[in-house]
């Protein structure tokens, strides 16, 4: 079907057609089927996932499927298909079969804006905020336009509107695969041209043609930034060329004025002092978006002063420069920039909310545009001052070897001092960045891609992180946010955890435990993570850390020994010493703390710890403080089912007075016996518990694996039943290893090995 045809067959309110459109929850689709509901035509659509737009068409007409069905089209007058959809997609497939017009989607739009005065914003950046801004103050001026606009606008509604009463229509044209040349409109505005999207055109030359087959079919304004040299050779010269800029152009902004989140400037139209406006939005770049809805607007003959009211109230498009989190410590933004240009106006303009550092975190997209331009992206960014880079968008391409986000680090690092770093997955890459963030930090994520989506779980889960802190008193606690497990576990491996919480007091303590009961927030209590092991996915929820303030302090009272939950074993054994009290040496050789130990009944040298425990301070269940006495407590070997439940806040301990060399003996034992059987390397302590058999170290040593690796994980040479880290060991590598010996353990002498190190902490980043 033409399209000349089908602007015909669109006006005719007395036989409504039936249009099926594929694809149709993406934002372009989607402004389709508002146009086509809104003009009385019966429309259907399908795609492989449902959004909030879909269910918004749902509710005004549109009949939708997910995901396609070749059925759904038999009833079709015409189908139309985005870019995404390809050959044999079912649906498709099904209307060729049936001999059913298939259209592009700029096809169907070139047809229904040739019902219309058509008024076209193209070039290669600032598109969809210029196509907004149009429509916007047209309709402050009085005129109610229809309007096609390529991202959710809240100012305007919705993406696209039909009005069936007016005759001038805005519509954003995409020059990505040439279809710019369908348009025939009433008026043209070429924002800029630079190579872009060269995975469809050859050159600059292709792309010239494109937007010259524009120019030639627009009948009326050919509206242009004089600033830019190929939209200037095109344009100039023209009958109707009107253009703008900074100077020398046709409407120009001076006195530039940027504060606040507002950028404020002067308009004058060929010499005179039009009025002064203060646009809603930051950046210089929208200085020059609002001088092209000006011209706009002057052709269209509404009065300035209503232009400039309604620049002053204009919000944005959804993902161009969109506040996603603000708070008196940072700032997150998120931004569609995905060309050079784009990326080093954008970050101008972040530059000018004078942040303490400018956090970027880039998603490249398509290889063949980061193959061809890595140079200017890398000098573009050094305007940050340190960069995240995700895995490259690909946006149907195929990858092109040797090209990945690593090569735009290359570029950032070759071009200056901007520290740059590859974070890969979209999905994960929000723990590296989330924990990288400082108070004083403008955040801003940048592509086409889903790269938002990182800047919006970072804001979910900062907005849970302060909340939490609002329970306690200043100074009560500290927080990050998806703190690396490996800097908490003495193995040094270790996924995110995705709030990492220090309590210094009982107080806050129970507060927070007490915040993340009433809300289902999973909670952990770690001490020294010395007999842990948290899988590569991390820790989902709270994990809270005793420290400091009354967690750390040991103390001596008589022959009692009072030390808090994050204590170190090692400082109880020293001040037990300095107080003339033995009974606490063999705490020399652990390495964990007072809390770790209470909870999994730690020992070395024929000791354990509730051996010497007097009572314990707990929080229980209740959210109550409460002491229980060491006869109220069950403890067996490495397992306390009373503080599975509860959490140990302090204990005390049972001295025996003794003399100093008495004690001096003891202690020296107990690091020799250390240094003796334990290995120095990075490691959980123990994995096994001993079986009845044999001794699990000797039992591993028979089975001959000692010195057995998986990655850089491997079996101690010192002592069978520990696994070392030998630098950047993943938790999977620890797993691995120990599953191996598990079957050879039952496989070789029939012996089911139960791991005594705790393993917590999911298998993928899920969080």
């Amino acid at each position: 079907m033409k399209i000349d045809e089908l602007s015909r067959r669109l006006t005719d309110r007395e036989h409504p057609l039936r249009v099926h459109l594929v694809g149709v929850a993406g934002s372009g689709m989607s402004g389709l089927a508002l146009l086509l509901l809104g003009m009385g035509h019966r429309v259907s659509g399908s795609d492989m996932v449902t959004s909030g737009e879909t269910q918004l068409m749902q509710g005004l007409g549109l009949v939708f499927s997910s995901p396609h069905r070749a059925d759904e089209v038999h009833a079709a007058d015409v189908v139309v298909y985005s870019s995404a959809i390809r050959e044999e997609n079912v649906a498709r497939a099904e209307a060729r079969e049936k001999g059913i017009p298939c259209i592009r989607r700029a096809e169907c739009l070139a047809a229904i804006l040739h019902t219309r005065e058509g008024v076209i914003i193209s070039g290669t950046h600032g598109k969809t905020t210029t196509s907004a801004m149009c429509a916007h103050v047209l309709r402050r001026g009085g005129i109610m336009p229809c309007h096609y606009v390529g991202a959710e606008i809240p100012v305007l509604g919705a993406n696209a509107h039909w009005e069936e009463d007016c005759k001038l229509m805005v519509a954003e044209g995409d020059e990505s695969d040439g279809t710019l040349a369908l348009y025939k409109p009433q008026h043209a505005v070429i924002l800029n041209i630079e190579e872009e999207h060269l995975d469809f055109y050859s050159g600059i030359d292709h792309i010239k043609e494109v937007f010259t087959t524009l120019l030639d079919q627009t009948r009326g304004n050919k509206i242009y930034y004089a600033g830019c040299p190929v939209a200037s050779e095109l344009c100039s010269g023209r009958d109707g060329a009107i253009s703008y800029g900074w100077e020398n152009a046709d409407f120009v902004a001076s006195d530039i004025h940027e504060t606040g989140g507002t950028v404020a400037f002067d308009v004058t139209k060929r010499g005179e002092l039009l009025g002064r406006v203060e646009l809603g939005i930051p950046g210089r770049h929208n200085v020059l978006n609002a001088l092209a809805a000006i011209a706009v607007a002057d052709g269209a003959e509404v009065d300035f002063q209503l232009v400039a009211r309604a620049l002053g109230t204009f919000a944005g498009a959804r993902r161009r420069f969109e506040n996603k989190y603000m708070s008196p410590k940072l700032r997150i933004i998120d931004d569609y920039g995905h060309h050079p240009t784009e990326v080093a106006a954008t970050l101008q303009t972040a530059r000018s909310l004078n942040p303490k550092r400018l956090v970027v975190v880039f998603q490249p997209h398509r290889y063949s545009r980061t193959q061809k331009l890595a140079d200017d992206f890398g000098i573009a960014l050094q305007a940050a001052d340190r960069v995240f880079v995700t895995d490259i968008y690909p946006a149907s391409e195929l990858p092109i070897e040797g090209i990945t986000g690593q090569t735009i680090v290359d570029a950032v690092e070759a071009h200056g001092d901007t520290r740059a770093e590859v974070v890969g997955p979209v999905i994960s890459g929000h723990y590296a960045v989330g924990n990288a963030i400082q108070e004083g930090d403008l955040l801003i994520t940048l592509g086409a891609g889903n790269v938002h989506e990182i800047g919006t779980r970072i804001a979910r889960d900062l907005t849970v992180l302060e909340e939490m802190l609002r329970y306690c008193s200043d100074g009560e606690a500290n927080a990050e946010l998806y703190e690396p497990m490996r800097r908490h576990t003495t193995i040094l491996c270790g996924g995110p955890a995705q709030f990492w919480l220090e309590p210094h007091s009982f107080a806050a303590f129970a507060k927070l435990v007490g915040y993340c009961r009433d809300r289902g927030i999973p909670q952990r209590i770690i001490g020294r993570g010395s007999n842990l092991l948290v899988r590569d996915g991390g820790i989902r929820g709270a994990v809270i850390h005793p420290a400091g303030g009354e967690f750390s302090d040991v103390r001596v009272e008589g022959d009692v020994i009072i030390a808090g939950a994050g204590a170190r074993f090692k400082k109880v054994a020293s001040v037990a010493s300095t107080n003339g009290l033995t009974g606490m040496e063999w705490m020399e050789g652990i390495p964990g703390n007072v809390g770790g130990g209470l909870r999994m009944n730690a020992g070395a040298m024929g000791t354990e710890t509730f051996d010497q425990v007097i009572s314990v301070t707990f929080l229980d269940e209740d959210g109550e403080i409460r002491e229980r006495s060491r006869q109220e407590i069950a403890s067996h070997y490495r397992n306390v089912p009373e503080l599975r439940r509860n959490f140990a806040l302090a204990a005390k301990f049972q001295g025996v007075k003794a003399e100093a060399a008495t004690i001096a003996k003891k202690m020296e034992e107990s690091k020799n016996k250390r240094r003796s059987s334990q290995p120095i390397a990075a490691s959980a302590g123990c994995i096994f518990k001993n079986p009845e058999e044999v001794p699990a170290g000797m039992l591993i040593d028979q089975l001959g694996m000692k010195e057995s690796k998986v990655g850089k994980a491997q079996v101690s040479t010192e002592h069978g039943n520990f696994i070392v880290n030998r630098g950047k060991a993943t938790a999977s590598d620890v797993l691995t290893l120990i599953d191996q010996i598990r079957r050879e353990a039952k496989s070789q002498r029939n012996i089911t090995m139960e791991t005594e190190v705790q393993i917590i902490g999911e298998d993928e980043n899920t969080f």
